[in-house]
């Protein structure tokens, strides 16, 4: 009974306002950076008389003496949803959805703030996670459709991003595009996550945390273009609401931007529109409520499939340009409307108990017709066959998640004690066609366009497929002095089910139920050093369709981490080590031939070491570091030739390293400079094993100044314009990297 309850609020949860938002998404005010999300830690007030009736005066300084507080943070009060000093955060809620010390988290995390994504000139969210241990980011080069990357060898764009704590995944072309401006952080947690989250990647989770009201205000404006002509003009907006004491305090935030121009690609823009609208109401100190919402629109075309001869090795010829476009500008398209409102909702019921709800919907509408490359049709003469292609995605996903959280002792234990309760619902309308043999082939140093060919036949998926899921989590952060002990444990109810679009007629369903657990021991000395240890394990119920129209099996995993992570005393800055081995079944990969569709393999293991380091070394010198290798093989396949491969598209070894500095006095001050090194080994285009796509080192600039309430900046990715291959999903499918981009911004803020 209580199953069905709750599947049946998620299902209603997301199906009554689909009529109005498949018939018109413009009328949406949502979008993108909507929160809706996990934690929010009790107000300050709160927690300072709770701690003070809790705990004795002794025992509150050996807490403090445990948990490092450089003192050039004197006055900068960190929240898990809040702004980063610097590179450095010291909280996160991603990893316990509770305020909880990143030293305290026995698992991996990285946090990239506004500042750093400001400094590296981050114009995806993808290139936001350049620098960061464990994962592979830009897997398919200079797209620009959508934000592709791998964490600890997985691909995890598609189930593993989230928005404030609540997933926003994907299946087919239905994908969602998250705006930078609109990041006040990004937090990466690897390992899997569906103890807390549910169905999600088992290599981990990118969850971005959208800006939000300020209690002081903010006005900003900046713009900004690049050496290919795209141009930017971009606002941020917001603070306190002069009202009557009696309405409480209100505060609000307008962020958006509009994006323009030419990309390296001929034929191919990139040009994006959003505006992300926020309201925050705090009536009394244990209250909060905030409505987000944001809106946007992406116009862009689909990106070259390449064959590997001409792209990574020479052809007879010599190389493909990377200017080349193998569509028809006249008839290539790719375009991508999303909408998205939702609340978070905070109220501390008694000083160790406090409740919140999270709540989303999101909407969005891509539409993607082209001609596509397919291998070459005639090498000798240049010439590169193409198929046509035409996908049309509309897609709805509802999130409602309340948890209650609740801090107590038992005897010397102090306990967190959290309980939840979330819905999903997630319905997609997914059709897709193509014909081959129609399209004339292209030649790639003097192409021809103008031929518009259309579609013929039926489609070859004409579905929509519904999913339903609701889950109940506990966790149970336990400290004794210096240990702290986490258990988390949830069971998910899921129903999938797959109908015909034109008759509505039910082809196929399944309903899953899995327990996903958690279990991480972490130990702070006093000095500074905490070693941990954790196992997890967890179930993904994949939305969507295998090569053969079929629904997808769930997928499971399994993790064993050990880690250990340093952050010095009187040093403002961590470093962190973790070892890990994870499993992961029923993996969705590329069909080799078909490179539009997946199939299931049986198991892919991960086995690696992480390194990271984050510093603000000084009042000048920032510092990130990462090395990230891992061995990533098929540990079990129906075909026993690829048992022991590596999958395509899937370095194994990324190194990186970022600095900047800014003079802080003296006739330079204001001025500041900085740059990046990366290293993104190498990778194969074929499941055997024998073609294998060169390792590449990259180079990354930035040079700013700041004077009074002005800002100007020169930032360059790619410092040595590198052309290079970024990955191959296989050997007719190989992508080129960025080539220098030079971007010069200035902006004002008051």
């Amino acid at each position: 009974m209580l199953r069905s309850a709750m599947l049946a609020t998620a299902s209603a949860w997301v199906l009554l306002p689909q009529a109005s938002l498949a018939q018109s998404p413009a009328q949406m005010i949502g979008a993108q950076n909507i929160p809706s999300v996990t934690v929010a830690a009790p107000e300050a007030r709160r927690r300072a008389i709770s701690v003070q009736r809790r705990a004795p005066r002794s025992s509150q300084q050996t807490a403090n003496r445990n948990r490092p507080q450089p003192p050039r943070n004197v006055g900068f009060v960190e929240t898990p949803l809040g702004p980063v000093h610097g590179y450095v955060a010291g909280r996160s809620s991603s990893g316990t959805k509770t305020n909880t010390p990143i030293m305290e988290t026995p698992q991996a995390v990285s946090v990239i703030g506004a500042e750093q994504i400001r400094d590296q000139k981050a114009n995806k969210l993808d290139e936001v996670l350049r620098y960061t241990a464990g994962v592979r980011a830009g897997t398919f080069g200079a797209d620009t459709r959508n934000d592709w990357w791998l964490i600890r060898g997985f691909k995890s764009d598609d189930v593993g991003l989230f928005l404030d704590g609540m997933q926003l995944f994907y299946t087919s072309y239905a994908s969602w595009k998250l705006q930078t401006p609109n990041m006040e952080r990004v937090e990466v947690l690897r390992g899997p996550s569906a103890v807390l989250y549910g169905g999600s990647s088992p290599s981990g989770i990118v969850n971005v945390i959208s800006k939000m009201p300020p209690a002081e205000p903010v006005r900003f404006i900046e713009t900004g273009v690049n050496n290919f002509g795209n141009a930017y003009v971009g606002f941020d907006v917001g603070g306190p609401v002069a009202t009557s004491h009696e309405n409480g305090k209100l505060f609000y935030r307008v962020v958006g931007q509009v994006q323009n121009g030419p990309t390296q690609v001929n034929f191919t823009p990139d040009n994006n529109y959003f505006i992300a609208p926020s309201v925050t109401w705090k009536p009394d100190a244990d209250t909060r409520f905030t409505v987000l919402a944001s809106a946007s629109r992406q116009e862009t075309r689909g990106i070259n499939f390449l064959p590997y001869e001409g792209t990574v090795i020479n052809a007879r010829f010599g190389k493909i340009p990377t200017s080349f476009f193998a569509g028809d500008p006249s008839v290539d398209k790719f375009t991508r409307e999303q909408e998205m409102l939702g609340y978070q909702f905070e109220r501390n019921l008694i000083d160790d108990l406090t409740f919140r709800q999270n709540a989303r919907f999101a909407h969005v509408d891509v539409t993607y017709r082209g001609y596509v490359g397919n291998n070459w049709a005639d090498i000798n003469t240049a010439s590169l066959g193409r198929y046509n292609w035409y996908a049309k995605n509309t897609a709805n996903q509802a999130n409602l998640d309340n948890q209650l959280e609740y801090r107590f002792n038992t005897g010397a234990v102090r306990h967190t004690m959290l309980f939840g309760v979330d819905l999903k619902g997630y319905q997609i309308d997914d059709y897709q066609a193509f014909n081959f043999g129609t399209v004339p082939s292209i030649n790639v140093f003097n192409p021809a366009y103008g031929f518009d060919i259309p579609l013929t036949g039926a489609p070859f998926r004409n579905f929509q497929i519904t999913q339903k899921q609701a889950g109940t989590y506990l966790q149970d952060q336990m400290k004794l002095g210096n240990f702290t002990l986490v258990l988390s444990g949830r069971n998910d109810w899921v129903e999938t089910t797959q109908a015909a679009r034109d008759t509505g007629a039910t082809l196929a369903s399944r309903d899953d139920s899995r327990f996903s657990g958690r279990a991480g021991l972490i130990y702070n000395f006093d000095n500074g050093i905490a070693p941990y240890v954790s196992y997890a394990t967890s179930y993904n119920p994949i939305i969507g369709l295998n090569a053969q129209n079929q629904l997808f099996l769930p997928e499971t995993g399994q993790q064993t981490e050990i880690g250990v992570k340093v952050a010095p005393r009187g040093f403002d800055g961590y470093f962190t080590a973790s070892v890990f081995d994870l499993k992961r079944q029923h993996v969705a990969t590329t069909d080799p031939v078909f490179t539009t569709l997946q199939n299931q393999t049986g198991e892919v293991t991960s086995r690696g070491i992480e390194l990271e380091a984050v510093a603000n070394a000084t009042r000048e010198l920032k510092l990130i570091g990462s090395f990230t290798a891992y061995r990533l093989f098929n540990s079990r396949d129906l075909d026993p030739a690829l048992v022991g491969k590596t999958p395509t598209n899937t370095p194994e070894l990324l190194v990186s390293g970022w600095a900047d500095y800014t003079f802080k006095d003296g006739p330079l001050a204001g001025f500041g400079f900085g740059g990046g090194l990366r290293y993104i080994g190498s990778s194969w285009a074929d499941t055997a094993n024998t073609l294998e796509v060169p390792a590449v080192v990259l180079g990354d600039l930035a040079l700013h100044y700041e004077w009074q309430n002005w800002r100007t900046a020169l930032n360059v990715v790619n410092l040595t314009d590198k052309i290079y291959v970024a990955s191959c999903a296989a050997a007719s499918s190989c992508f080129y990297g960025d080539r220098r981009r030079v971007t010069a911004s200035v902006s004002y803020k008051w």
